[in-house]
């Protein structure tokens, strides 16, 4: 069996693992790269022929994973798409979401371009191809080993980062028996409140780790938690708004959980919560479709009942999304993209950067060359939508938000084994990554490599 990194590598974006041995060929997950000239690198040909490959395994819904998925079926892929069965849910909503975007991108595009008398744009893929690669999904449970073909087996396990997120155990015949590698997806911290703790895996030949956190700890939940509220009851008593960039899948209903909870235990008063993301409340009803992969506390908090502890606003069109910005104090909303890259987020920051009184609060991990990371690294000046804006509002990084294990979680994770595997460390920006691997040679006996783009290694 050969591996070769094609993304996912010394970044936190784009992954996407291809294996081959003998006639089969493999691929585990199939990211969209996010950040400084996206649509290029996406665009970009795959480095082999997607109508060769076996399957496509996923290892959970978030768009770095999956969101070159549809290009794989429109340039040939026929194979199987495996995931879990919550996962399958939100790919849809996920990749429908996508292909809206790359089709009204490439037609703007397009219209400018002919202004210029220049060729127009095709979008990397359309609503046809998420069709087309939506037939292809097949839905696996936890735990269960299954056959892929002659040599090849597997299973996913809980990696409690967000619903239906797994980790992949991968069974495979080599001249010397049977091998395993691992594929740990994102490892979820323990404290996450809906989805249930990561599942260990104690025994493999070798290990792909992601090491988004792999330098750094978080603070605790509760500590992030007492943080949330008094940023709000501060924000509040200066007249302004709590303006919060969060991803669309699993950090908004982590928020609507807490917040929740918050109300109900008197730390807050009936609040008003605005959901400016169509995409988040499709979501949002998955999650509830799917209690069975809660924990015990979200069970009896997350339902549809338990939002009469809030007052929630969903805000479906544009027009109610433009609205928000007449809204000068006491709102808490709550709008993606995570990062600030695009999305309706980008035009509360713009009516809300500026104001002294509004607090900015970051939930989520701020990728290298995003408006999001510029300003939490301090920029005072940033642009939004073209403009130049002063930032003047509070800004605040609650790190307890995080979905991704930190690197004491991380380390933990990596100590369960019985025996001593070879890691690829991945998920990471490269200076991370190189100190996670530090920190695993210090500790661990492990053989590790952090692998750079198109590295090929034989396993």
């Amino acid at each position: 069996m050969k591996i070769k990194f094609l993304g996912g590598v010394r970044t936190v974006t784009g992954s996407c693992f291809y294996l081959h041995t003998g006639d089969v060929k493999i691929m585990v997950d199939c990211g969209m790269y996010q950040g400084p000239d996206a649509d290029t690198v996406n665009r970009k040909p795959f480095e082999f022929d997607p109508s060769e490959l076996e399957c496509l395994f996923l290892t959970h819904s978030h768009l770095d994973h999956i969101g070159l998925v549809p290009r794989l079926v429109k340039e040939g892929f026929k194979g199987k798409i495996i995931t879990t069965s919550a996962a399958a849910d939100i790919v849809e909503i996920i990749l429908l979401d996508s292909a809206h975007i790359q089709e009204n991108n490439a037609a703007w595009d397009s219209r400018m371009a002919l202004h210029l008398g220049l060729p127009t744009t095709e979008p990397i893929y359309t609503r046809r191809d998420v069709d087309k690669a939506l037939s292809l999904v097949e839905r696996k449970k936890y735990n269960d080993v299954e056959t892929l073909c002659e040599g090849i087996r597997y299973r996913f396990v809980d990696a409690g980062h967000i619903l239906g997120s797994a980790t992949l155990e991968l069974w495979y015949q080599d001249g010397s028996g049977e091998r395993k590698i691992v594929f740990s997806g994102d490892i979820g911290k323990k404290e996450n409140p809906i989805v249930q703790d990561p599942v260990f895996v104690e025994e493999t030949d070798y290990l792909t780790i992601e090491s988004t956190y792999g330098n750094r700890n978080h603070k605790g939940m509760d500590e992030s938690i007492d943080e949330l509220v008094e940023v709000i009851k501060a924000t509040f008593k200066r007249g302004g708004n709590v303006i919060i960039p969060s991803f669309a899948l699993g950090r908004t209903q982590d928020l609507l959980l807490i917040l929740n909870r918050l109300v109900r235990q008197d730390r807050l008063f009936r609040i008003n919560v605005y959901i400016d993301s169509p995409l988040a409340e499709k979501i949002t009803g998955v999650y509830v479709a799917h209690p069975e992969y809660f924990d015990e506390e979200a069970r009896q908090i997350f339902n549809i009942e338990s939002r009469d502890a809030i007052r929630i606003h969903f805000t479906r069109r544009t027009e109610d999304s433009m609205a928000l910005n007449w809204i000068k104090k006491e709102a808490i909303i709550i709008a993606s993209s995570g990062m600030c890259e695009g999305g309706r987020i980008v035009h509360h920051l713009r009516h809300n950067l500026w104001r002294e009184e509004s607090s900015i609060v970051f939930v989520g991990y701020q990728a290298e060359g995003t408006l999001g990371r510029e300003i939490v690294d301090g920029k005072k000046i940033v642009e939004v939508l073209g403009e130049n804006i002063k930032v003047r509002a509070r800004i605040h990084t609650l790190g307890g938000f995080s979905a991704h294990a930190d690197q004491r979680e991380l380390m933990d994770w990596i100590s369960r084994f019985r025996n001593s595997p070879e890691l690829f460390i991945v998920h990471g920006e490269e200076k991370v990554s190189l100190e996670f691997q530090e920190l695993i040679r210090e500790r661990f006996s492990y053989q590790t490599h952090v692998p750079h783009k198109d590295e090929e290694f034989e396993i």
